[in-house]
């Protein structure tokens, strides 16, 4: 049973950082390209950090600068480091492993940046 468990959301004033950690398991995890999602209050499901298994990554254009994803294939898990975190980063992030046309989802976890 494939599973992928988000963790590390919470509330974080503007300017303050969170990292966020995906968990997965049920998977051969080195053979997987992972990526983080968000999704916002009456947006769609967007892109946020991409990394393959062989560790190149990419960014969405506002988070560029900002976040860090990393992945540890030893301990089967992905990271979103957040800094510099602004009020229009608040969304549900979920995280996504992909190896052809497999893909699972985690449950996500919420980010909310409010003074």
């Amino acid at each position: 049973q494939v599973q992928l468990v988000e963790s590390g959301g919470g509330l974080v004033q503007p300017g303050g950082s969170l990292r966020l950690s995906c968990a997965a398991s049920g998977i051969i995890f080195s053979l997987y390209d992972m990526a983080w999602y968000r999704q916002a209050p009456g947006k769609q499901r967007g892109l946020v950090a991409t990394i393959t298994r062989g560790g190149t990554r990419n960014y969405e254009d506002s988070v560029k600068g900002r976040f860090t994803i990393s992945r540890d294939n030893a301990k089967n898990t992905v990271y979103l480091q957040m800094n510099s975190l602004k009020p229009e980063d608040t969304a549900v992030y979920y995280c996504s492993a992909r190896y052809f046309v497999a893909n699972y989802w985690g449950q996500g976890t919420q980010v909310t940046v409010s003074s």
